[in-house]
């Protein structure tokens, strides 16, 4: 099972960095989002292709008629918060009142309820397990915010296997498409997305993908923008990990497409038995 996403948010979305930490930084900088759109709408038309967009509420309430373009499309839209902060950094009440907005936001603007979410730099970890129950309080059925790895921004190493579970918390259950990961000797491999994907030779994503049962990939408008200017405020390191392999992102992604099936997260849920899956008690 390979399943596409794409998460939608600005160029200049980068996590744990100041410069570009809240909408009054994001107001410095210049709009990329339509042009990355249109990038993304062609590579998918070209390839017939099914993907659920996770949309920051902000890019809704600034730019209504991208999120209404990707839903007259035929594509499902899911939250990614409105204000893409860490949700390990926010405290109860803030997580809450962030996913309350984009839900609603999101809603507004297409007019079809939102069951989906995914937090900012996969940033439910062991600590902040609550989140889970405010989600199922906010109605949402569906998340795919867990990375069963140690990663810079946190990690849920102990959630186990990669693959489609259950969760379930306080009388609240969640379905859960988490991240994959292949172990190898011991060794968490990451490849299906990000910086991860566009610094992987194409010939090793192939292998990868072939020995995946299960596999999420994800990606952002950012990823195949070559020409997007350069943070000057990263490290040498968070530029590497930004802008590594951009000019090579997109005829990457329509290889892998034409060489392998990937259909996105409703349907996907449509071919799970949920009787039968991973059950996490939390």
């Amino acid at each position: 099972m390979n399943i596409l996403t794409f998460d939608i948010e600005e160029w200049f979305h980068i996590l744990a960095n100041d410069s570009t930490k809240t909408e009054k930084e994001w107001n410095n900088y210049e709009c990329r989002v339509h042009k990355n759109m249109e990038r993304i709408f062609n590579i998918l038309e070209q390839h017939n292709q099914k993907a659920t967009f996770f949309c920051l509420g902000w890019i809704a309430e600034k730019y209504p008629e991208v999120i209404n373009e990707i839903s007259k499309r035929g594509y499902e839209i899911a939250s990614h918060t409105h204000t893409h902060q860490l949700a390990f950094e926010q405290t109860k009440e803030e997580f809450k009142s962030d996913v309350e907005r984009s839900i609603k936001t999101l809603e507004d603007t297409i007019g079809k309820k939102i069951r989906i979410f995914r937090a900012p730099g996969f940033s439910i970890t062991e600590n902040n397990t609550w989140a889970f129950e405010i989600l199922a309080e906010l109605g949402i059925e569906i998340d795919s915010s867990i990375f069963t790895a140690h990663r810079a921004h946190g990690g849920f190493p102990s959630y186990g296997k990669s693959q489609p579970s259950l969760i379930n918390i306080n009388g609240y259950k969640i379905k859960e498409f988490p991240i994959n990961t292949l172990s190898i000797l011991s060794n968490h491999l990451i490849f299906s997305g990000g910086g991860y994907f566009r610094l992987a030779p194409y010939s090793i994503i192939k292998i990868l993908t072939k020995k995946s049962d299960y596999l999420m990939a994800y990606f952002h408008p950012r990823d195949f923008d070559f020409e997007q200017p350069i943070i000057k405020e990263l490290s040498s390191f968070r530029k590497f990990k930004s802008y590594v392999g951009l000019k090579g992102a997109e005829k990457k992604l329509n290889k892998w497409l034409t060489d392998f099936e990937f259909t996105d997260i409703v349907t996907a849920e449509q071919q799970i038995n949920w009787d039968e899956v991973k059950q996490i008690n939390l």
